[in-house]
């Protein structure tokens, strides 16, 4: 059978503990930094909206179905 060992250290045999549980200056380790500088420097960012190719094209396929329906909705009429 295994034991396991209680994962909270005995405050008695922690280094760097002061009487009443509390930590000396130096004893902690410096904060980290900001996470802005974290990632790659970003060099290339596009204009804000829609290119005019996209957005035509979008425009286009709209139009094709809503005549489609249309053209159908007439059939179904006669």
């Amino acid at each position: 059978m295994q034991q396991h060992s209680n994962p909270d250290p005995d405050p008695l045999r922690t280094p760097g503990l002061e009487p009443g549980g509390g930590v000396p200056p130096g004893e902690t380790p410096p904060a980290e930094s900001s996470t802005p500088g974290a990632g790659p420097q970003e060099t290339h960012n596009p204009p804000r909206g829609w290119a005019k190719g996209p957005l035509t094209l979008i425009l286009l396929l709209v139009v094709l179905v809503a005549a489609g329906f249309l053209a159908f909705a007439i059939a179904l009429a006669l």
